[in-house]
């Protein structure tokens, strides 16, 4: 097995006494969650010309031992330490940095008015073999607010990620410097590189001015390297740069990427466009992306778009326990959309064990059945619904899927034709979510409203929170919905609860908003669930969300969490608490399975 590549970090400094701020920078620094890293650190002793360079044996033997002290004790620390005692020790960092095949370079920079480490900014800028970032300025250690400041795009990720560990949880506003009034910075880019950016500021003019107002308001600065270049009209190098480091005390920060990023903020001037508030693409997607079930009632209409686009089409009806209503579920479904208009191709039961006639009841509808457990049995087998949708993807040949529970006691033609409707209407819809009314039954009466209780106390929040661009989904947690298998066989299915959240997200972020449809099936009537199992639902559906945070954002806190749930038992002769084991097991993308592979001929 492969081990995972490296992302190497050399940290130079000139001082050792706050060797744990610098480790603790580095380590945010990190190219991925997912990738190591591994940092080497060097001390730089530079000595004045004309003095012996042995004169420096004791200063480097006490920061020597505070680099090996401290290497012992952090796991991402390199254990072989050097102390360069030199006039220009900084040129032997930058000399081993290719050996090291080094990622990053991170400098204890004296800033642009004394060279560092013996050598000017612009020699280290030129030199160096990898990614720089030039730290002046120990008050970096105790920021908030972070401006950072950009000409152009070449460090846009590189100045980002540094803008990003410095700020912590405080936010950043981005400058984006133009050379002229007219040119603008696609401001979606930003937003999708790093979500803390909080505001951002085109200038042209008076740089130095510009970035100094700003800074007035924030407690450190970065800035891009092409500020410490000449101008083009030859005005001299480092002039900005040097101009806000004698006006101002704050730290700085000078990034440099080794490859420029081939991004551009500045678009040709006729092709200009303001960016918009994320609620108008929001409302936008809302207007054009919402359908009624009514609009696909002529099935002889869909019947002529799905054999003109020559592809197929299959239902998967997940089932445990449902005797009551499965066979009308799929009377009615197979009658309308098989028998008399064939728009499904096949129908199959994908059973989870059911101890009831659930089973026997399908089968003499003529409806093929499997139990879940029994497809892929070399891959295991897991409790929950979702568990049951990604195994269909195995037993189904059709190149659109459906999805509807059986538990519905309304059925109608229009929980599944709705659903296929923009699929075959629209080439660029990858996924339909479906929606409707949902009574809750209290007591003996049935309320026209109150259903869908965790779609609104957990899932839509938590989606207006931390994904707002799925604001717009009315019921992200319905159980009937439908896609392209060229999508869904691409996105990881979760075991259980969360298999409806996970798969929004998923498919969101690869297909983006306009891949995304949703319908208006009028009506769902079903057995609501007490809220126990609401809850047990909805701590799964939380798991579901962190975990999607944690690959967005980089950070780990599942692994800390606890994934057991205290249940409250309150019945006549019991009261006591009971704990239940909930957590969704992440099934890969089916396209990643051999056996699936295989079946469906998938050779790159």
């Amino acid at each position: 097995m492969t081990a995972p590549a490296l992302y190497r970090i050399v940290i130079a400094l000139t001082a050792v006494e706050r060797l744990e701020a610098w480790i603790a920078f580095a380590e945010k620094m990190a190219a991925a969650p997912s990738i190591p890293i591994e940092i080497h650190l060097r001390a730089l002793l530079t000595m004045p010309e004309g003095v012996s360079l042995s004169e420096g044996t004791l200063q480097a033997r006490h920061m020597r031992d505070a680099l090996d002290t401290l290497a012992k004790a952090r796991p991402n620390v390199h254990d072989e330490t050097r102390v360069y005692v030199d006039y220009k020790p900084l040129m032997s960092v930058i000399e081993e940095l290719e050996r090291q095949a080094a990622d990053l370079l991170i400098v204890e920079w004296a800033g642009a008015l004394e060279p560092t480490g013996g050598i000017s900014t612009d020699t280290i800028l030129r030199e160096a073999p990898c990614d720089v970032v030039l730290v002046s300025r120990q008050a970096w250690q105790n920021v908030g607010s972070v401006l950072l400041s950009l000409r152009g795009g070449p460090n846009l990720s590189l100045g980002t990620r540094v803008a990003s560990a410095l700020a912590e949880d405080a936010p950043i506003t981005l400058l984006h410097v133009a050379s002229n009034p007219y040119e603008s910075k696609p401001y979606s880019v930003m937003l999708s590189t790093d979500s803390r950016i909080a505001r951002t500021v085109t200038v042209s003019g008076d740089v130095t001015q510009a970035i100094l107002s700003e800074l007035a308001s924030h407690k450190a600065l970065v800035m891009g390297a092409s500020f410490q270049q000449p101008d083009r009209r030859g005005s001299g190098t480092s002039s900005v740069v040097r101009n806000i480091f004698e006006r101002t005390d704050l730290p700085i920060i000078l990034v440099r990427a080794h490859t420029p990023e081939e991004f551009a903020f500045h678009a040709p001037r006729p092709l200009v466009r303001q960016a918009e508030p994320l609620s108008v693409r929001v409302d936008r997607w809302f207007a054009q992306n919402t359908y009624h079930s009514n609009e696909f009632a002529d099935l002889q209409a869909l019947l002529a778009l799905k054999e003109k686009q020559g592809v197929s089409i299959g239902l998967a009806l997940p089932a445990l326990n449902e005797e009551e209503t499965v066979g009308n579920v799929i009377s009615t479904v197979k009658r309308a959309l098989m028998d008399e208009v064939p728009l499904l191709d096949q129908i199959v039961l994908i059973d989870s064990d059911s101890t009831d006639n659930t089973v026997a009841i399908a089968q003499a509808l003529g409806i093929p059945t499997y139990k879940h457990p029994e497809i892929l049995p070399e891959l295991g087998s897991y409790r929950g619904k979702g568990e049951a949708l990604w195994k269909s993807l195995y037993v189904l040949d059709t190149d659109i899927i459906a999805w509807i529970d059986t538990d519905i006691t309304n059925i109608h033609p229009r929980f599944v034709y709705g659903l296929l409707g923009p699929l075959l209407k629209r080439a660029n819809v990858q996924y339909v979510k479906g929606f409707y009314q949902r009574p809750i039954k209290v007591g003996d009466q049935l309320q026209a409203f109150g259903g869908g209780r965790v779609t609104e106390l957990v899932a839509r929040p938590l989606l207006n929170l931390f994904y707002p661009e799925l604001s717009g989904i009315v019921q992200p947690l319905s159980g009937e919905y439908a896609g392209r298998r060229s999508a869904l066989e691409r996105v990881p299915f979760f075991s259980g609860y969360g298999v409806e959240t996970g798969l929004l997200i998923d498919l969101h972020e690869q297909y983006g908003l306009e891949g995304i449809a949703q319908v208006d099936l009028e009506q769902r009537v079903h057995h609501n669930q007490p809220l126990v199992g609401l809850s047990k639902m909805s701590f799964a559906i939380h798991q579901v969300f962190i975990s999607r945070l944690e690959r967005r954002y980089g950070v780990e806190l599942l692994d800390k969490a606890n994934r057991s749930m205290k249940l409250i038992v309150h019945e006549p002769d019991r009261f006591s608490l009971d704990i239940a084991e909930i957590s969704d097991i992440e099934r890969p993308p089916m396209i990643t399975v051999p056996a699936y592979r295989e079946r469906f001929g998938i050779r790159s």
